[in-house]
């Protein structure tokens, strides 16, 4: 069974900087691009950075230059390094994958951005 197990989250200042992390079971991790969306309130599920299999990286035009997405295949993570946060960043982050014909999510981090 899949399971993605997301941490890192927190409030952190307006220019401020979070690491969140993924931990992923039950698949073969490197065979398979990994995504983070994020989530806030009263807004639709957004994809914020999806890396790719074979390691590029896409990212949303909003967070472009300020977050970073990486993944290790030895230890089976994948990571989203956030940088000059801003309130409007503030949201649940989920970690999210596509294999073996389903869809599978983590429980989510909460991430606000306030003074």
């Amino acid at each position: 069974q899949v399971h993605l197990v997301e941490s890192g989250g927190g409030l952190v200042q307006p220019g401020g900087s979070l690491r969140l992390s993924c931990r992923a079971s039950g698949i073969n991790f490197r065979l398979y691009a990994l995504n983070w969306y994020r989530q806030a309130t009263g807004k639709q599920r957004e994809l914020v950075a999806n890396i790719a299999s074979d390691g590029s990286t896409t990212y949303t035009d909003s967070v472009k230059g300020r977050f970073t997405i990486s993944r290790n295949n030895v230890w089976n993570t994948v990571s989203l390094q956030m940088n000059s946060l801003k309130p409007e960043d503030t949201a649940a982050y989920y970690c999210n994958v596509r294999a073996c014909g389903s869809e599978f999510w983590g429980r989510g981090t909460q991430v606000t951005v306030s003074s």
